[in-house]
């Protein structure tokens, strides 16, 4: 894929390298490294420029990101697909349960990583798989994938300063309070590669906040937002105040009601990565939760 980026130089930025102001667009070390490989990559007035120059005001910038290879690991694999939007820079789906994000050993051609792999191969486009967020494999829901390496650094960037926002919904065991906060540490447990647990001596700090929106049949519907990204934290949290999600095989496996843990990326709030326009996605219950709660 080939992405061309124009950028016009004001006042304030007159004098600043390429090299300074492309950084603070976004731009990482490793993108500037490949940008100062590649013939004609950044250029003025159609005049090849090198990260050192000078920058003047009303320059026209124009930088060229391409991808000629598609991510060699993963194998294009006709699964369903979901895609609510798609522009030059992200992409952003509706995962559905029973599908693992990335490649493994024992997951090799069942994921979304190889469902996108061949929504680009119908296209002739080379693809680099890079998933944004990570949903584990039977927690449905809003996942976005960068499109080229600059979305995905910025994306990245704005996901450590907390500035990418989740709503998730979840069915949950039991009438919870109407709302709460669960500011509680997470380990992983002793002996397991998989599971967590709170842990106050050596876990890391892990906070939820919930919010009951409807209670029937002795099972509470919740919006939560994460301020942390543990593994599992939702699953995990739930369990420790004694409201495990139903179906979670981990967590409350003596829970049969579904056959995956009751979780679902509902909503999601950020500004697009390039255009810095603000962006809201919602993805409704899925069917196997409606059941519990049609309305």
């Amino acid at each position: 894929m080939t992405r061309e980026l124009f950028y016009r130089i004001t006042e304030k930025d007159n004098g600043k390298t390429v090299g300074t102001y492309l950084k603070e667009q976004g731009f990482s070390r490793h993108i500037l490294t490949d940008l100062k490989k590649t013939e004609q990559s950044i250029t003025r007035n159609g005049i090849w420029l090198y990260v050192n120059d000078l920058l003047c005001t009303g320059d026209i910038l124009c930088v060229t990101l391409k991808e000629d290879t598609s991510s060699s690991h993963i194998l294009p694999v006709n699964l369903p697909l979901s895609v609510l939007f798609e522009d030059e820079d992200i992409l952003v789906v509706n995962k559905p349960s029973g599908m693992p994000i990335h490649p493994s050993m024992d997951n090799y051609d069942n994921t979304l990583a190889n469902a996108v792999a061949m929504y680009y191969h119908k296209q002739n486009l080379p693809f680099t798989f890079r998933c944004m967020n990570r949903l584990d494999r039977d927690t449905t829901g809003l996942t976005i994938i960068a499109k080229n390496s600059l979305s995905s650094a910025i994306l990245s960037s704005a996901i450590r300063s907390r500035e990418i926002h989740r709503e998730y919904l979840a069915i949950v065991s039991g009438l919870t309070k109407d709302s709460g906060t669960i500011d509680a540490p997470i380990a992983r447990k002793s002996a397991s590669v998989i599971e967590r647990e709170v842990n106050f001596s050596s876990g890391e700090r892990a906070v939820t906040h919930y919010k009951r929106l409807a209670y029937q049949d002795g099972l509470s519907l919740l919006s939560l937002k994460l301020e942390t990204g543990r593994t599992h934290q939702i699953r995990v949290h739930m369990k420790y105040i004694g409201h495990p999600l139903i179906g979670d095989f981990l967590y409350n496996p003596s829970d049969t009601r579904m056959n995956r843990q009751a979780l679902h990326s509902a909503k999601l709030h950020l500004l697009h990565p390039i255009k810095k326009e603000p962006l809201h996605f919602s993805a409704p219950l899925p069917s196997d939760m409606q059941i519990f709660f049609p309305d």
